[in-house]
């Protein structure tokens, strides 16, 4: 009896449904409180320039100093959560501050992940005196106050957004070096690894072809869980005044600006950039934590 070759293309219609299925779960498990705040605040930043009422670096024209927010006696819809010593918006400068906060958070996150996954997977792949440089250099780096040598760089580089970036990249990269390489020890010695190796592999191919691929799940969770600290470091540079320069918006700098009125009861200044730092960090580790879990078959199955 003559069979009927398998047509291809059912065979990709049978897949897909079940690739489709795998994520409509995942996007169900999500915890939605976190995706809610982070998919706002990505789109206010995306489409600040379109919702944003007035120029964040400008003052508002009319409006008086310290003006309330508008349920107060005093306030105005026009300028709702209020204006501060420059008579600028607040709502304006917030929606462009979590631009300035996500792009660091992200680039940050981004730089500090390339590289310690890097020289985690060339530590504890090549090892010899390899690992023992790359491991000395990191215990050196643990060794220093994060956020004192971060206001150490910034002092001698200058102020500026792109500096921070590469200075919080540089001075967070070692959490992923030392797991990462503890994972690609245990790595290396598995049979997939030892027969690429017999069959004449090179080890930039191991490690392109077998390593990398198996510990993307533990760079990505570190990721998810590093973006809020790096937050909240470029917070506190720009409060100290050696991160985000004036007059550009950023959410650590407005609680520096607001810091001499803190007294005096315009509470609006510090609450909601406050707030603002309050929701993506508790976002970004609410976040970080599920992600931890639904990469972790263990946990996963219990």
């Amino acid at each position: 009896m003559a069979t009927i070759p398998a047509d291809p293309r059912l065979a990709v219609g049978r897949a897909t449904p079940g690739r489709l299925g795998v994520l409509i779960k995942a996007a169900r498990e999500a915890p939605l409180a976190p995706l809610v705040i982070l998919g706002g605040l990505v789109l206010i930043a995306l489409l600040a320039d379109l919702i944003a009422p007035y120029d964040p670096t400008v003052p508002v024209k009319g409006a008086e100093m310290f003006r309330p927010p508008f349920w107060m006696e005093g306030g105005s819809v026009a300028t709702p959560l209020g204006t501060d010593f420059q008579s600028r918006d607040i709502l304006t400068r917030l929606i462009y501050g979590a631009r300035v906060s996500l792009i660091v958070g992200l680039m940050g996150t981004l730089v500090a992940g390339s590289i310690g996954t890097a020289l985690g997977i060339l530590s504890g792949y090549v090892g010899g005196w390899v690992d023992q440089i790359i491991m000395r250099l990191t215990d050196a780096w643990l060794a220093l106050p994060a956020i004192v040598f971060a206001i150490f760089l910034a002092a001698m580089f200058g102020p500026s957004m792109w500096n921070i970036i590469v200075i919080l990249g540089s001075v967070y990269w070692t959490r992923y070096a030392r797991v990462i390489r503890g994972e690609v020890l245990s790595l290396r010695e598995r049979e997939f690894v030892k027969l690429a190796e017999i069959a004449g592999a090179s080890k930039l191919r191991v490690i392109k072809k077998h390593i990398l691929p198996n510990v993307m799940n533990t760079a990505t969770v570190l990721a998810s869980l590093t973006v809020g600290v790096v937050i909240i470091a470029e917070a506190s540079l720009s409060f100290l005044g050696v991160g985000v320069p004036p007059p550009q918006p950023a959410w650590g700098l407005m609680l520096s600006e607001a810091r001499p009125t803190l007294m005096t009861g315009q509470w609006w200044l510090t609450v909601f950039p406050g707030a603002c730092i309050l929701l993506i960090v508790l976002a970004t580790q609410l976040f970080g934590d599920w992600l931890r879990v639904r990469l972790d078959p263990q946990q996963r199955n219990l």
